[in-house]
């Protein structure tokens, strides 16, 4: 038997794929989906932040689908960023004739004179991500948009983190398109993710039922200690298991603290170097419906908490009642950026931050959901 900690994506896609009859897995929630777990409240659905599915892999492809009996939407998604009161087709750096200017041309300027220069090339940057940015863009572009983001999602400079997390998740544009897109809207989609999947009904925790279903899962089970010398957990409700086989899913900085002097010091102190921010979402009902047609959106600006921001009910219209919106914040900390103010009073910013760039014209309640580990901070080494 095989003993998994933690009833997340992970945990469950692990005693799925191993037969659940030959696993037991361990959850101190009293649900299953970790950070896909969607919670409801007063006739809405709230998942974890715009949760969406836009892997082309079929074969997971069809296990969402058959999770949710063949019950999925499927659509473009209409993405944009706000800049200083101004409203920017994403990514950006496709759209600078939405940029106000002299910013625009500033941008424009700065990225054909990098893009001319003997030294450039896509795999010039080879060091930092802001090494990366100005190479990519120009520095006033990058200073003003992928910079400024940086400070608020990944709570830190841009110097401090490496390339190795960008894949296609920053795009990577050509001098036509740059260019084209100063004069006039950009023609095709730039962004990485154009087509999505959610669920039809119940938020975007439906998409592991499948896995789920038929697992064994002890849940209200939260870890006092592991013995990794006599594999034996206790759990802080007096119980204990006995373990053959252990499959650990939960925070790594966790499991090591959990398993104390049974990890060696080395991997202890190795342990502790480990970064990753915290995510407070602010979630904000007006009734009224969405006063903007963006299924999330990006904001730069580094005097407002809100980061990304997404409207619940278009991602499916069953997370919402008719006729009324929902709009989740993410706002960010870590060591590296803690908040200087209580989760009330942000919420309360970020209620007149939606005021302000037009996405509610007031608020008709609001609650907030701090989560622990959100994102791996990819520092530079």
């Amino acid at each position: 038997m095989k003993t998994i900690l933690g009833a997340g994506l992970a945990g469950l896609s692990c005693s799925y794929h191993l037969g659940h009859e030959n696993c037991i897995i361990f959850e101190k929630n009293s649900y299953c989906g970790g950070h896909i777990h969607s919670h409801r409240a007063d006739g809405f659905v709230w998942d974890e932040g715009p949760h969406v599915s836009f892997t082309k892999n079929n074969y997971v492809r069809d296990l969402f689908e058959k999770s949710v009996e063949s019950q999925v939407l499927e659509f473009e998604v209409q993405v944009a960023n706000y800049y200083k009161g101004s409203w920017i087709p994403h990514p950006a750096q496709s759209n600078l004739y939405a940029v106000p200017e002299p910013v625009r041309t500033k941008c424009l300027n700065d990225f054909l004179a990098v893009r001319s220069s003997d030294e450039f090339g896509e795999d010039s940057a080879s060091g930092d991500y802001s090494e990366w940015l100005n190479y990519a863009f120009g520095m006033t572009f990058a200073e003003n948009f992928p910079a400024s983001y940086t400070r608020k999602y990944w709570t830190c400079e841009p110097k401090e983190l490496a390339t190795d997390w960008l894949g296609k998740r920053v795009f990577f544009p050509d001098v036509e398109t740059v260019v084209s897109g100063y004069k006039e809207a950009a023609h095709e989609p730039t962004h990485y993710i154009t087509t999505v999947r959610y669920p039809g009904d119940g938020g975007y925790d439906q998409f592991c039922a499948g896995l789920e279903n038929g697992a064994r899962v002890e849940n209200n089970h939260c870890i006092d200690s592991i013995d990794l010398n006599n594999c034996v957990i206790r759990f802080t409700n007096g119980l204990k298991h006995n373990y053959d086989e252990l499959i650990n899913t939960i925070p790594l900085p966790e499991f090591i603290r959990l398993a104390g002097s049974g990890v060696p010091l080395d991997v202890r102190n190795a342990a502790k170097l480990l970064r990753c921010s915290a995510l407070l979402l602010v979630n904000v009902t007006a009734n009224h419906t969405a006063l903007k047609p963006y299924h999330w959106l990006y904001v730069y600006d580094e005097d407002k908490y809100s980061t990304r921001i997404n409207h619940i009910e278009m991602l499916s219209p069953s997370n919402a009642p008719k006729g009324k919106t929902g709009i989740q914040v993410e706002v960010y900390e870590s060591q590296y950026k803690l908040f200087n103010i209580s989760h009330a009073e942000i919420a309360t910013a970020v209620i007149a931050e939606l005021k302000e760039m037009g996405l509610i014209e007031s608020a008709e309640s609001v609650h907030t959901c701090y989560i622990q580990y959100a994102n791996i901070i990819f520092e530079f080494v």
